[in-house]
């Protein structure tokens, strides 16, 4: 039995105090709804058609979390680069003779075994007229080529470089560098030492070898693809003609005397760029402006070859 007494007041509802700010809402919400009102009449900024569909279309494009785009595809710019199609391969640049053989007679004339017979460990290589050694002019042109094909994403390994070693190395060194290397391709850069009058360049193939330590029988059909290919694309870059003395006229030549050939299990081949004792050639091969296209065709030559 519950009892109410004259002093019991029933508990009254409590009342909500409005503030400054609650009250300034209030009067700002009507105005707010009357302006979109008339934006919604008369179109948006830009939107010349006075047509609402279109903004329609736009917001539920946000809404959908999908992102804006005038043309509605994705630039190629903003794409990263795919990886270079010759990243991975390998290629031995073979730098003929040393500029310091002629210091070590005793140790470049010891004989090494290159499978068919025993042959001087290196020479001293050629010159020209005017005391530019072969050496120098190898070691110049194997140092621009490997620029060029380290820009195609080539790796690029020499058999010797300026200093180092202080002599050879010796021709079976050469070839097992390459070899120890799995190069996918390799190359022997050289000029030639002939009588003036003899001019032109050739590229030297590997002939079918299998004695003693050599066998070349698995490398004489790709290293003919490689040779061929840097013979052609030399000559259209150097404008230097095929050598009138070897070769018949064709640019190549098959040897079975090189050490550097013969020991080789990889593909490669011997270029020689010029004759050193020509007057005309040697006045290119000295040329540093035309030592770059003869680096440029070499490289060319390589890089149609890796591609296959």
């Amino acid at each position: 039995m519950s009892y109410v007494g004259p002093d019991f007041d029933p508990p009254q509802p409590r009342r909500l105090r409005r503030g400054p700010l609650t009250v300034a809402l209030a009067a700002l919400v009507p105005g707010a709804l009357i302006g979109w009102f008339v934006y919604e009449a008369v179109g948006g900024p830009g939107d010349s058609s006075g047509s609402a569909a279109g903004n329609t279309s736009s917001a539920s494009s946000t809404a959908s979390g999908a992102p804006a785009s005038p043309t509605g595809t994705a630039s190629n710019d903003d794409k990263p680069p795919g990886p270079s199609p010759l990243k991975g391969k390998v290629v031995v640049i073979d730098p003929g003779h040393n500029v310091t053989n002629f210091q070590h007679t005793a140790e470049i004339n010891r004989k090494v075994d290159i499978g068919t017979n025993w042959k001087e460990c290196d020479t001293t290589g050629t010159s020209t007229n005017a005391g530019y050694s072969e050496a120098q002019f190898t070691m110049d042109v194997s140092h621009r080529l490997k620029a060029l094909l380290e820009k195609q994403g080539v790796t690029v390994k020499l058999t010797h470089d300026t200093g180092s070693p202080s002599w050879g190395p010796c021709v079976d060194q050469r070839a097992r560098f390459g070899n120890d290397a799995h190069a996918d391709a390799a190359l022997s850069i050289h000029a030639d030492g002939a009588p003036a009058g003899d001019h032109g360049f050739h590229v030297i193939l590997p002939a079918s070898v299998h004695a003693g330590g050599a066998d070349t029988r698995a490398i004489v059909g790709p290293s003919a693809v490689l040779g061929r290919g840097i013979a052609s694309n030399y000559r259209r870059v150097t404008g230097e003609p095929f050598s009138n003395y070897v070769g018949d006229g064709t640019g190549l030549d098959t040897r079975k005397d090189l050490g550097g050939l013969n020991l080789s299990t990889v593909p490669k081949v011997f270029i020689e760029c010029g004759n050193m004792r020509d007057s005309n050639d040697a006045a290119l091969l000295t040329n540093g402006a035309w030592r770059q296209k003869a680096a440029q065709g070499i490289s060319e030559g390589i890089v149609s070859f890796l591609r296959g």
